[in-house]
């Protein structure tokens, strides 16, 4: 035989050989759909929401990405960040585009509920994950998928929660001075049942418009109740607008006032003098120990501000996705969803939570009261933690659950 010849055959003989590895690492890199993985931010930017979500949950969710050098499962991480500006339309069209046109594999935050509904469908039908940060009950009730997780709080965490542990600690009269649209009407149905359920009462409910900027009608017939608490079921400027004319009115010398959705960024704009003493469930306080402090910094470095329990829920579920896609080891939806709720969800947000069979990211919430301002070492030293409250009390029980995937 030649030397050509047999120089020919070994390397045919090494080209056969390396098939099998050059195939098993074209495999492994095809199982992230076109070599990258990517995640939208989908929220309020400029409105009444960017504040406690905006352009601090971008930040969020990049110190989750960074966490991981910017690549998950051998492939670069990309994220991608859009206004909703908060019209259900507007969100699900983005939704749309970024799934259907620019290969974005999960979007994260929402921040309003209508749009966080309105791409939740879309994500289902296109088995794309939904990481939300938004507050209606439904997206782990009637509207849950297998492919949606709801991370922070919802109508009953922080409207049936907060009843049940006022109502517990002995503040068993209330009233009710609620903003007239579906967000405001949810967080006080829960309110109203779970006082009446524990043995209390609400002594009265007054519904006013959206935007309201004065309240002092509706304030003169809470105070004239006589009710130990007054609870603003409302959220953003309104709840806002709420817990400044309450103390200008004396309100919070004599009753205690209370609301379902406050972020640390609310405590910031209204300052202490008008929000001391406010008591609201939140599922995260900046310092609430080591961990929490050190990530915080790490935001406040690049925000300039402490991140609300929004902002830090997104960091939460990003840096869960990227996990459940580096177990899964692909970034196809329904392998990442399955995995998702197979790890635990352990990080400084918490260190002990879950994710249920109807989406629920189990964790605990913690009751605090604003401080005096005499109580407070400088800005952003806002919170008391008057009591841990545990997951499996914080959230509505699944036997309890309205959604589909959840066998009865």
């Amino acid at each position: 035989m030649s030397r050509n010849l047999q120089t020919v055959k070994l390397s045919t003989r090494l080209l056969v050989a390396g098939v099998p590895l050059a195939l098993a690492s074209f495999m492994a890199q095809a199982q992230i759909s076109d070599g990258v993985v990517r995640i939208g931010i989908l929220n309020d930017q400029s409105g009444p929401y960017s504040d406690l979500a905006g352009k601090g949950s971008v930040e969020a969710a990049r110190l989750a990405i960074e966490e991981f050098g910017g690549k998950v499962a051998g492939s670069k991480v990309e994220l991608v960040v859009g206004d909703h500006q908060n019209k259900a339309d507007v969100g699900a069209t983005k939704a749309r585009q970024w799934f259907d046109r620019e290969g974005v594999d999960a979007i994260a935050d929402f921040s309003n509920s209508s749009v966080g509904l309105a791409v939740q469908g879309l994500a289902a039908e296109r088995k794309k994950i939904t990481l939300v940060a938004a507050a209606s009950s439904e997206f782990t009730g009637k509207a849950c998928t297998p492919y949606s997780t709801q991370w922070v709080y919802n109508s009953y965490s922080n409207g049936h929660g907060l009843a049940k542990m006022l109502t517990k600690r002995g503040y068993d009269s209330w009233y009710l001075m609620t903003v007239d649209y579906a967000f405001g009407h949810a967080f006080a149905a829960d309110i109203r049942k779970t006082v009446t359920d524990a043995g209390g009462k609400v002594l009265g409910e007054v519904k006013f418009p959206l935007n309201s900027p004065d309240l002092s009608s509706y304030l003169i017939q809470a105070q004239n109740s006589g009710a130990k608490v007054v609870v603003s079921a409302s959220a953003g400027s309104d709840m806002t607008s709420t817990v400044k004319q309450a103390a200008e009115f004396g309100i919070t010398r004599k009753q205690s006032l209370a609301a379902p959705a406050v972020f640390i960024t609310d405590v910031n704009s209204m300052g202490l003098k008008s929000a001391q003493g406010l008591q609201f469930l939140t599922a995260f306080y900046w310092d609430r120990n080591d961990q929490t402090r050190a990530w915080s910094r790490k935001f406040f470095e690049r925000r300039k501000a402490m991140p609300t329990m929004t902002q830090a829920g997104v960091y939460s579920a990003v840096r869960h996705y990227l996990k459940a896609i580096e177990a899964a080891k692909t970034d196809d939806g329904t392998a990442v969803a399955e995995k998702m709720r197979e790890l635990p969800v352990k990080d400084m947000y918490t260190d002990n939570g879950w994710i249920r069979a109807d989406g629920q990211v189990m964790h605990d919430m913690y009751l605090v009261e604003v401080k005096k301002p005499a109580e407070s070492k400088g800005t952003w030293d806002y919170y008391k933690i008057i009591e841990t409250v545990p997951a499996k009390e914080a959230f509505q029980p699944l036997t309890e659950s309205a959604c589909p995937l959840v066998r009865k």
